[in-house]
């Protein structure tokens, strides 16, 4: 067995435990680590596989960014020892077979496709287009749909920051006729 061949079997296992962790555990600041871990793994598996624009992507983006973001939000609501709720065993059923009928479809779509090797060399990379791209404003630009989803998360945040610091809804006694 290789060195490669290790590290991926290593960058697979942590992300598949890791990833049940995070939807099992009972704690969101757990929840928020273990998916930081995932997103962790994810981007040693792109390095690997010498996408290193993909992998700083997913570092900067999703571990730098989001995962700190949702720990930020966490601690800011003051809810960090907050539980969730227990699974019902019906919920966790169908859960089960949905996760398992997902598994089948993708391991079947992967084994009705004949993946073939190919002798072409991968082609140059070429960061000034990419750049390029991912700073303009032209039709093929990335800047307005980033700056409008950008603007959407801020204010879904602070939407759900002031529901959380408000709390639930005041409850009233009714009046019962005896």
């Amino acid at each position: 067995m290789t060195s490669n061949q290790l590290m991926f079997i290593l960058f697979s296992a942590m992300i598949v435990v890791f990833s049940i962790l995070t939807v099992t555990t009972r704690r969101i600041l757990r929840a928020a680590a273990f998916l930081l871990m995932v997103l962790l793994s994810t981007s040693g598996l792109y390095f690997m596989l010498n996408y290193q624009f993909m992998a700083a992507v997913q570092l900067t983006l999703y571990a730098g960014g989001i995962v700190v973001l949702i720990i930020f939000s966490i601690l800011l609501t003051s809810h960090i020892s907050q539980k969730f709720e227990p699974v019902e065993l019906k919920k966790s059923i169908f859960s089960a077979l949905a996760a398992v009928a997902g598994a089948i479809l993708c391991i079947l779509t992967i084994l009705d496709y004949s993946f073939s090797a190919t002798t072409v060399a991968a082609q140059e990379v070429n960061m000034k287009l990419i750049g390029k791209s991912l700073l303009s404003v032209d039709y093929d630009g990335y800047v307005l749909p980033f700056e409008v989803i950008s603007i959407l998360l801020l204010a879904a945040m602070i939407a759900a920051i002031v529901v959380a610091k408000k709390g639930g809804p005041a409850k009233t006694k009714t009046p019962t006729l005896n």
